[in-house]
């Protein structure tokens, strides 16, 4: 476990780019209104927010959503931050935007009551590398150069390239530690200001910090004893232990993982 004092350090260090620092300040609604108001260049107002959303998905990969927020107008709006250049974005983009209207369409509806969706992406870099802060994707129709409206906007921020505008201006806020705007970006501003100056906001910060590691150590913990479980199944098998007395023995993994782990030894 992390000492307070190394704990402290790295909260002191962290800016709203960062997923943890974002996690606070998007559980006030004034940040998320101003944050996409700015994006979209029109005032919009946030009736909810959910930060570390879950979506669950039975059949496929869940999501954990930076912030989603439902708007007055009926969209919804899904904010996400991202430091690392690690990945397709753009995919990531667009499953989870799926992941969203699939879990907030009502069961029968008409195509035509599918709920429009809002995807903005924060990263650190410039992910297109065309030297813009903001970059909206559109559905074109090839052969006539008409915009196809299906109800999903994609809007790409970065903190990287600074073109003067108020959305770059407001990227300087996020990834820089000390640096506000009480004129053009009062709620931002403010939100920052409690959690970088103020100890009640930073001992939150802290308590987000130590029970993320407490979380990851434990998930570590967990994938461990599965990996040990799993090769000891594995053992068993090698030695001629019949399938039944395995399963008897083992009961902390699925007979669909322990049928995989079977078939892998026994054709082999």
């Amino acid at each position: 476990m992390q000492t307070q004092k190394t704990v402290r350090e790295i909260v002191e260090k962290l800016n709203i780019i960062d997923d943890t620092l974002f996690q606070k300040m998007a559980e006030d609604i004034g940040f998320c209104e101003e944050v996409i108001s700015t994006i979209l260049e029109q005032k919009v107002i946030v009736k909810k927010v959910t930060p570390q959303n879950s979506i669950k998905n039975l059949q496929g990969r869940s999501v954990i959503l930076d912030a989603l927020c439902v708007l007055e107008n009926g969209k919804d709006c899904n904010i996400e931050v991202q430091k690392a250049d690690d990945d397709n974005h753009v995919k990531r983009v667009r499953y989870n935007t799926s992941c969203i209207t699939a879990n907030i369409t009502d069961p029968g509806s008409k195509f035509e009551e599918v709920p429009n969706v809002i995807g903005i992406y924060i990263s650190k870099f410039d992910m297109f590398k065309s030297g813009k802060t903001v970059y909206h994707i559109d559905r074109v129709i090839r052969e006539t150069g008409k915009i196809q409206d299906n109800g999903l906007q994609e809007i790409y921020v970065n903190a990287k390239i600074d073109d003067g505008t108020d959305v770059a201006k407001l990227m300087r806020i996020f990834k820089e530690e000390m640096l506000y705007d009480f004129e053009k970006f009062p709620k931002v501003s403010k939100r920052k200001k409690q959690f970088k100056e103020s100890e009640g906001g930073k001992q939150e910060v802290c308590d987000l910090v130590e029970n993320y590691a407490k979380q990851r150590a434990e998930e570590a913990a967990e994938k461990a004893a599965e990996k040990a479980t799993r090769e000891t199944a594995r053992k068993f098998f090698e030695n001629g232990v019949s399938y039944e007395v395995v399963r008897a023995s083992i009961a902390t993994l699925s007979d669909e993982e322990l049928q995989e782990i079977y078939k892998e030894v026994t054709e082999n």
